[in-house]
């Protein structure tokens, strides 16, 4: 089903292509305390958007490292302890010196490890955004929950049918937290508890790739601490990127090509895109 491009302006809710010029300008620099899953293709991803990638979790330098950077990136796809406790040290320094910090709370709900050093983070660090599907906003809304491995439960899944109650759920969260909330699926959500983004650019073949959400994850802390006077704006413009490089990609498939080529497809997208092309690819409404 085709949809038609929604735009509401409220304030400086306006066009979102400026989010992802205005990270080229700044050569944003990000550090990321990611999974070994996808690291590499984080600090592609930030590489193509215009950041500037840094990968460090040892406990020992990160305060150092994160000093250097404007956002911080964390991510608990590939938790252990030696990790866990560089999360706590980077993030607390981080809010110190007043930089963009992101959780990415992976697999939430499918381990009490997870679900418990989630909420605990929630607790210690004040993030700017909170990115993950619904199952895993779902979890720490509840501080508990289940999910299948590190995807969305499809009981969960947002649908034309149930988007309203999503929407009022996504605000509320974000609300109760104060971190402006991105849940991402077949229909993405982005609120600050007061308006929320409904987007619906993307293709379902992405969801063949592992790492799309990390990549989006690193992505989007580049967009929010490039464009720190509009957060939910550069939130917003981040997922809209990542799904209009998927849909892009998937143009550019051969035959034969699998999710391996569609991955390196979808940032070489990222790669070719500026401010014109998301703003015309763009496809979401504001509630």
């Amino acid at each position: 089903m085709a949809y038609p491009f929604f735009l509401f302006l409220k304030e400086d809710q306006g066009m979102l292509g400026n989010c992802i010029d205005e990270v080229r300008k700044q050569g944003t620099l990000v550090h990321n305390i990611t999974n070994y899953v996808t690291v590499n293709d984080v600090a592609n991803i930030l590489l193509a958007c215009g950041g500037s990638p840094i990968m460090s979790d040892e406990a020992e330098e990160v305060e150092e490292i994160t000093s250097i950077c404007s956002g911080l990136n964390i991510n608990i796809g590939t938790l252990n302890r030696r990790t866990i406790e560089a999360m706590y040290i980077a993030g607390r320094k981080a809010k110190e010196l007043g930089h963009t910090v992101l959780l990415d709370p992976v697999g939430a709900g499918a381990s009490s490890l997870r679900t418990e050093t989630a909420a605990r983070l929630m607790k210690e660090i004040k993030f700017d955004v909170i990115r993950g599907n619904i199952s895993e906003i779902k979890t720490l809304s509840r501080g508990s929950g289940s999910t299948k491995g590190v995807d969305a439960d499809v009981a969960d899944a947002v649908t034309e049918d149930n988007l309203d109650e999503a929407v009022a759920f996504v605000k509320a969260f974000a609300s109760e937290t104060g971190s402006i909330t991105a849940v991402t699926g077949a229909i993405d959500l982005v609120s600050d508890g007061a308006d929320c983004y409904v987007i619906r650019n993307g293709r379902p073949e992405m969801g063949r790739i592992t790492g799309t959400g990390c990549q989006l994850s690193g992505m989007m802390t580049a967009f929010v601490a490039a464009n720190k006077e509009q957060k939910l704006k550069a939130a917003a413009a981040a997922v809209c990127a990542m799904g209009l490089a998927g849909e892009t990609g998937f143009k550019y498939m051969r035959e034969g090509g699998g999710n391996a080529s569609y991955r390196s497809l979808i940032i070489d997208a990222v790669y070719n895109m500026d401010g014109k092309i998301l703003d015309e690819g763009a496809r979401y409404e504001i509630r």
